[in-house]
């Protein structure tokens, strides 16, 4: 496929994080990247549109892991965006997987393609300003710079990075003078004051520069990195990078492994409005607010309230003489934080996994390649779930040592394996599945089949599935 991207951009978008400091919203079980927390559209989806151009743009190389691919492709599909799904088999930070996806753009795209990282769960508010700066760092990267994007400040923050500008001749392209680590604030006001820029993260180059700054500065994270993409393995949609090449990987940030080591660095000055949405404090930041300054939804009722942000995925919130607070509410947590100290939910997380609390990494709703299951009750020996099965999908071939189940069609008809009988189920029907049975649940319609699941027995934990066959590795 090599020249297949001549003249164009290739994105590569990382799309791997947990997003814990948007706990209880965002879990391991699916990140904020995945959630319509900004317009109406996940940071991921709204990432893959501001790439659409293909006058412009290559198709998109995403890197992530197994536990998100099927999140990956369905939100691509929804918009109809096709790309390459590479999936690492360790979490090895940013600097390992940047390195991998230039070894697959050069397979892919050759060695002259130009490379623009992005992360998945940033927000970008103006889609035009962000191609009018890939458009002037274009130039420095076609010329052998490595060009990053540095954000004018609105204020003196200590959450993000920030970036030296060279002194001399301004240009569109600046040669970088330091990458500097996250300030206190009041050091952060000084770098303010002289001209820095925060550092968004996002990096253009070319693969030829990039792959020729890596073997001189970290060939510790080029060699494996590469060597895990030669003995890739195509599974269906993904591209599995070999676990025996990548585990060699140092994990370490593409910031210490390469940019502040190289003497390429540059930077574009860019127009447009970002954020990390690195916490709560940063999502209310950058959302439309009301007049006293509150961030709310429809299931959210005010009175005397200021500068709050309230979040609710079913229950009604109240809230009288308040200030300053962020309310997240999910159907199994709630959290009520000072918007100042949004940061501590990281250790907060940390403390109730410590605790063993589900609670911390999965959701109620926790969706898979085939739907969705959410736990509705459970209790002593008994669990109810509401599960939903797309047109067409099906559950793996399974049996359960500890329990049995019952099975009640609420919307679809069913196509359910029970042992050597298949049985077809429409709207009101039920069936039981003894313990110990061989079973599949599968969806032969056009429409979503919904069924009620009951599971009773003396263990109901999710490692008592036997799953005797699979489609493409599925959960």
């Amino acid at each position: 496929m090599s020249g297949e991207a001549d003249g164009l951009i290739t994105p590569v978008i990382l799309a791997g994080g947990t997003g814990v400091r948007l706990w209880p919203v965002s879990r391991h079980s699916m990140p904020k990247q995945f959630l319509p927390l900004v317009n109406g559209v996940s940071t991921f989806q709204a990432t893959l549109k501001r790439v659409s151009d293909r006058r412009i743009f290559a198709q998109p190389i995403v890197m992530t892991n197994d536990d998100y691919r099927f999140h990956v492709l369905s939100q691509a599909r929804e918009l109809g965006v096709e790309l390459s799904i590479l999936l690492e088999p360790a979490a090895r930070n940013s600097g390992p997987a940047i390195a991998a996806a230039i070894a697959f753009a050069k397979r892919r795209d050759g060695d002259k393609a130009l490379v623009l990282t992005l992360a998945s769960d940033h927000v970008i508010l103006d889609d035009d300003l962000f191609v009018d700066a890939c458009t002037a760092g274009r130039a420095g990267a076609e010329d052998g710079r490595i060009v990053t994007f540095g954000i004018k400040p609105t204020g003196p923050k200590d959450c993000y990075g920030y970036i030296r500008p060279a002194a001399g001749r301004e240009t569109s392209v600046r040669a970088v003078d330091a990458f500097i680590e996250k300030p206190d604030v009041r050091t952060a006001a000084q770098y303010v004051a002289q001209g820095y820029y925060w550092n968004s993260g996002n990096l253009l180059f070319s693969v030829q520069t990039a792959l020729e700054q890596l073997a001189r500065h970290a060939p510790d994270v080029l060699d494996p990195a590469v060597e895990a993409v030669d003995r890739a393995v195509f599974d269906l949609a993904f591209v599995r990078l070999d676990p025996a090449a990548y585990t060699n990987v140092p994990s370490i940030s593409i910031d210490y492994s390469l940019l502040e080591k190289t003497d390429r660095a540059s930077v574009v000055e860019a127009a447009f409005r970002w954020s990390d949405i690195g916490d709560w404090a940063s999502l209310w930041e950058v959302s439309e607010k009301d007049d006293d300054g509150n961030v709310t939804d429809e299931r959210s009722e005010l009175i005397d309230v200021e500068n709050c942000l309230v979040k609710s995925d079913g229950a009604v919130v109240g809230l009288v003489g308040l200030q300053n607070l962020v309310i997240a509410v999910t159907a199994d947590a709630v959290l009520v934080a000072d918007k100042d100290r949004a940061s501590d939910i990281r250790a907060l997380v940390a403390k109730m996994q410590s605790h063993n609390r589900p609670e911390a990494v999965e959701h109620r709703l926790v969706r898979r390649p085939w739907g969705s299951s959410a736990t509705v009750e459970e209790g002593d020996q008994f669990r109810i779930r509401h599960i939903v099965v797309h047109p067409g999908e099906s559950l793996t071939l399974q049996r359960h040592l500890h329990r049995a189940e019952h099975w009640i069609v609420l919307r679809g008809n069913a196509e359910v394996m029970i042992d050597d009988k298949v049985l077809r189920l429409s709207e009101n029907q039920s069936t039981y599945i003894p313990q110990g049975s061989v079973h599949r649940l599968g969806n032969p319609g056009k429409i979503p089949l919904e069924l009620i699941e009951v599971q009773t027995g003396s263990y109901l934990g999710e490692d008592d599935i036997e799953r005797l066959s699979s489609i493409g590795n599925r959960s």
